[in-house]
């Protein structure tokens, strides 16, 4: 991939719906949080350029919706992806179980070369909360055999938010020095109109 160019890398958010990735997306994105919950129909996506190492990359964020309803999207929003990271909520036991699963469904639907050392980072969401079900070892034996970084946030108190997207950058231009990532094609949005009121007693940050 020449230096030259101006990479344009397609990163790709999946987790269980509630784990909280629009609002990390959007923290990353924009500095902001809302404790309205507006729960992704499909897909959703921003553009950020930032600077890694002395080198400027276009980044394209997509927020998939956490639900089995929209899986038959998956095969058009994954293919393409430069890295994913795979969120949970350190609050719930069952979105990290989960995580494996989501793993191999974008391996099957996203197709991508040299599947082995297809980059993924796992990210640890809410660790600003007290209920915590899943230890940082659990994940972190997980990640050793997944060969992934993990890293703890909070979207809600922008606490560590940026360090998953520029581990995620890094793998991705380490993975591809070979190819040259070209601008993703046409762009789709499918959210809903207005934000639903957050249920009582669930974060969403």
């Amino acid at each position: 991939m020449s230096h030259a160019q101006k990479p344009h890398l397609k990163v790709i958010l999946l987790g269980n719906s509630g784990a909280g990735k629009s609002s990390f997306m959007n923290q990353y994105v924009n500095r902001r949080f809302t404790n309205l919950y507006r729960a992704t129909i499909g897909a959703d996506f921003f553009t950020k350029d930032i600077t890694v190492d002395n080198r400027p990359v276009s980044l394209q964020i997509w927020d998939t919706a956490g639900t089995e309803r929209f899986q038959s999207l998956g095969g058009a929003l994954y293919r393409g992806a430069h890295c994913c990271l795979l969120v949970f909520d350190v609050t719930s036991a069952a979105s990290f179980a989960a995580l494996d699963s989501w793993r191999r469904e974008f391996m099957v639907q996203a197709d991508p070369p040299d599947p082995q050392r297809f980059p993924f980072v796992v990210v640890g969401n809410k660790i600003d909360l007290d209920n915590r079900e899943v230890t940082g070892k659990r994940v972190q034996d997980w990640c050793a055999e997944l060969g992934a970084e993990y890293f703890e946030v909070s979207a809600k108190e922008d606490i560590g938010v940026d360090k998953p997207f520029l581990s995620a950058v890094r793998a991705a231009l380490h993975y591809f020095k070979d190819y040259s990532p070209e601008a993703p094609g046409d762009y789709f949005q499918l959210t809903s109109r207005t934000p639903e009121e957050k249920p009582e007693g669930r974060c969403v940050c």
